[in-house]
């Protein structure tokens, strides 16, 4: 299986914060930014193994800004590593400025994303070669998030996780 590179799986929409989508306050609901991040991660994870993929976990979400109504919203969803079947997928969100068009970021998550067979069975996915200095850095914080989640499921002991032990004992 060949190896994919981090930019082959970019993928990138742009929505519109309209009133359905809003709260009482007017701030895009959490639960609908959910779905868009969950949407465009998907995506990724399909990039990177083009075969059907199925969201596992929703490792972090940050909602660090509120996002208005009428907001101009960019999501960016990148595969950060691949595992056997498993891909960690980071999703950036940026907010436009309406009046200067600089984009800002406001939220961001971590996906886990699961690619399936015929039968729903995973199976196999391509290594993922990490390009930028962000990339690297998100590709090496994977290995340390999965080991965490699995000491926390007691699906690893914490003397096997290798590359958590290093953060500590260096």
């Amino acid at each position: 299986m060949k190896p994919r590179l981090a930019s082959e799986t970019l993928a990138i929409t742009t929505k519109v914060v309209l009133p359905n989508d809003t709260n009482t306050l007017g701030n895009l609901f959490g639960g609908q930014l959910l779905a868009w991040m969950d949407e465009i991660a998907s995506v990724s994870a399909h990039r990177h193994c083009h075969r059907v993929v199925v969201t596992a976990n929703v490792n972090n979400v940050s909602f660090n800004s509120p996002i208005n109504h009428a907001s101009i919203v960019t999501l960016e969803a990148k595969v950060s590593r691949a595992f056997n079947s498993s891909m960690e997928i980071f999703v950036d969100v940026f907010v436009e400025d309406n009046i200067t068009g600089r984009r800002s970021k406001s939220n961001e998550a971590i996906y886990t994303f699961v690619a399936v067979d015929q039968h729903g069975g995973p199976i196999q996915v391509p290594e993922l070669i990490p390009e930028t200095e962000e990339e690297v850095d998100r590709y090496e914080g994977a290995l340390r998030r999965k080991q965490l989640a699995l000491i926390l499921a007691k699906k690893m002991s914490p003397k096997d996780a290798t590359e958590l032990r290093k953060l500590f004992m260096e």
